[in-house]
């Protein structure tokens, strides 16, 4: 039996451009939570809970394939801006860890502590949107270590072995 590489099936991709590919499903899942969040909007707030629990579990999908992004690129001049500085790259991570366990802890707490099922599913929501959030947590780690200027080596330095030494 002969089996058919991956590379030879597909010349010049790599895994890394396959999941940067797949990161932007982001959008359209982002959408369709936004979509879910505005329907009890125009409903008079009919079936709000249902909706707002469907809304936050396609964030937390959405959310968790933005962390198939490459790490080594950043999306605008802002985001690079923010990963350079140590400080704000510092309290960018505090902010996206709160963002996380927040989440996460209050559906935990939630589910334990509701009254009904109906709550314990937008709970449930919470925690998804909280593991979403801890792969966007995990990108920014990566980005914030490929981009520091503090940890960069200077542009001209050579190495001992490209001296030759």
């Amino acid at each position: 039996m002969s089996r058919v590489s991956v590379q030879a099936a597909a010349p010049g991709i790599d895994a890394r451009q396959v999941f940067q590919w797949l990161s932007y499903l982001q959008y359209p899942a982002l959408l369709v939570a936004f979509g879910y969040a505005a329907r009890p909007l125009f409903n008079g707030m009919d079936g709000m809970l249902d909706a707002y629990n469907s809304a936050l579990l396609y964030a937390g999908v959405g959310v968790g394939m933005s962390s198939l992004q490459d790490p080594r690129k950043t999306q605008n001049t802002m985001s690079r801006k923010v990963w350079e500085d140590p400080r704000k790259g510092g309290f960018m991570l505090w902010v996206l860890t709160i963002q996380a366990l927040l989440p996460i802890v209050l559906g935990l707490l939630g589910v334990a502590l509701a009254s009904n099922t109906t709550l314990a599913q937008l709970a449930l929501g919470l925690v998804s949107f909280g593991l979403g959030m801890i792969g966007l947590l995990k990108t920014a780690i990566e980005m914030r270590e490929h981009h520091r200027l503090d940890k960069q080596p200077p542009p001209h330095t050579q190495t001992a072995l490209e001296a030759g030494a």
